[in-house]
């Protein structure tokens, strides 16, 4: 039994709820009374609703974000049923700007916006005490970051050990970038420099050797990105992996210097490129000189090990399907290790929002709030990127055919030969997931030969190098050698449940 139970539904097991470790650091007196207790959306609701009842909480926090709203609405719906006396407290980013048209609106009883820390504990202290307030809306209080307790000590051995580890060294972001809730950002706050590095040594003595930092502009400022970059070096080993969000025009040699330093493959930059497009970038409100940012890119893939994982998105306003392509293709010789090819949503409270009218921006109503289209991009062309981003997330993002995206990346225009390969996909096979190994290289193969009249021994060469590569184990059926003309039986399969039944006996003693 506990009073306060702070949970919510993470999007994998290896996520580890970073805002609720945040808040229960921040419980002072009421710290031993509060519970985490962290759950997937692959689980089955009614097993979540079970594990919560039976802590019999008086107050129960939900962290809601954009992948967990549905799971989220499926729980409360029951959990307002079986226990309505528990007290439903919603926040987090997908509810802070949320209206009452919100799915989730209906079943909270109230709903802490933006940074929860000071205000959850000052709502649940008055809760506890049996004061209700009456508005169903708290404010949050933008807390002091270099006052507040840090969460790390929260991260429990079984997180170190197979979970992915959030850090942080500063909040907010300086930037306006219009598609973005970062641009609601009052100003960037940065933690003691010297009490964070306590806490990152403290977390590497128990044995952590990654770590994922969520600032939203890392090499922001130098002093604290050389400091974090020293400390990690110094202590480097085998296994090390840090992953940092930057800006992509900003970084001084003194940044450089320290970088070049790491192994390949210890380092990895998130780097939000979003478009390449200068109009583009203006009307959103966006900052970025595109000559460092080439340059940038051209000394982190020459002269050191960092990957690079660059983010486009598609649909911005104004952007055509040939701005998109140009762009793509412009990004691709830069030389990322990954491109991250992302569709625009309209996240609640964006500015993004304003655009709508002048460019016909229709938006999915319901998460993810993806768009449908605009004035320059049909529905259907819309449906085709999304296909094009789910196909090369899958077979090139992943790693595992990198040497036949070699192919690719030598036409013409490497964008629209994949367009026209996801076009021949989906309507080969009508499906964007479940896709196995074996049958994304069999897909490769024909759509190299056939389509694209590649020869055998050339399309062969390049598919069976990944294959190998990867070290997988499955045969592709235009490397199989051994074939039969004869027709194998078919399998019976209305029955197979019956007939495990056959041939065994079980003897119940006469009832009474």
């Amino acid at each position: 039994m506990t009073d306060i139970l702070l949970t919510t539904l993470n999007a994998k097991y290896i996520h580890t709820a970073f805002g609720l470790r945040y808040l229960k650091s921040n419980m002072l007196d009421l710290e031993d009374k509060c519970e985490i207790l962290e759950f997937t959306i692959q689980q089955d609701p009614a097993l979540i609703l079970e594990a919560l009842v039976q802590r019999k909480p008086k107050i129960v926090g939900f962290g809601v974000y954009i992948w967990n709203v549905k799971q989220i609405q499926c729980v409360l719906e029951r959990l307002r049923v079986v226990a309505p006396e528990i007290i439903v407290v919603l926040g987090g980013p997908e509810i802070s700007y949320a209206t009452e048209a919100h799915p989730l609106w209906g079943l909270a009883n109230y709903v802490v916006t933006q940074e929860g820390e000071v205000s959850f504990y000052q709502l649940a202290k008055k809760l506890l005490n049996g004061q209700k307030p009456l508005l169903k809306v708290v404010a949050g209080e933008l807390p002091a970051v270099q006052h507040m307790n840090l969460p790390y000590a929260l991260y429990s051995d079984e997180d170190l050990q197979n979970r992915i580890l959030y850090v942080e060294a500063s909040r907010g972001c300086p930037f306006k970038c219009e598609f973005c809730l970062s641009s609601l950002d009052q100003k960037v706050r940065a933690f003691e420099l010297d009490r964070f590095l306590g806490e990152m040594d403290k977390l590497w003595q128990r044995g952590a050797r990654q770590f994922k930092f969520v600032d939203r502009t890392f090499n922001l400022s130098s002093k604290t990105c050389i400091a974090i970059l020293q400390f990690f070096y110094e202590r480097y080993e085998t296994g090390t992996f840090l992953h940092f969000e930057m800006i992509p025009d900003r970084l001084p040699e003194a940044i450089k210097e320290w970088i070049t330093k790491f192994p390949a493959g210890a380092i990895q930059f998130e780097i939000g490129i979003q478009t390449l497009n200068p109009e583009v970038a203006a009307r959103i409100s966006r900052k970025q000189d595109y000559e460092k940012t080439r340059a940038n890119f051209d000394f982190l893939t020459k002269e050191t090990g960092v990957h690079i994982h660059a983010d486009l998105i598609l649909g911005l306003p104004g952007e055509t399907l040939e701005s998109i392509a140009t762009g793509f293709d412009e990004l691709l010789a830069m030389n990322p290790h990954e491109i991250q090819v992302g569709i625009l949503k309209r996240l609640p409270g964006t500015p993004i929002a304003r655009h709508s009218e002048d460019f016909d921006m229709r938006f999915n109503p319901a998460t993810p709030y993806e768009i449908l289209s605009n004035n320059t991009l049909s529905f259907e062309t819309v449906n085709r990127l999304k296909r094009f981003a789910r196909y090369f997330d899958a077979f090139i993002n992943s790693g595992h055919f990198k040497t036949t995206w070699a192919w690719f990346c030598q036409r013409e225009t490497p964008f629209h030969t994949w367009l026209n390969f996801s076009d021949w996909l989906y309507q080969k096979t009508g499906q964007t997931h479940k896709l196995s190994m074996t049958n994304r290289a069999n897909y490769l193969y024909e759509f190299l030969t056939v389509v694209s009249q590649v020869a055998h021994e050339e399309a062969s060469q390049l598919i069976q190098a990944d294959l190998r590569r990867n070290k997988h184990k499955g045969v592709p059926s235009f490397l199989q050698t051994t074939r039969t003309d004869k027709k194998r039986p078919a399998r019976a399969v209305a029955d197979r449940r019956q007939r495990r039944h056959q041939n065994v006996t079980t003897e119940a003693a006469p009832a009474g």
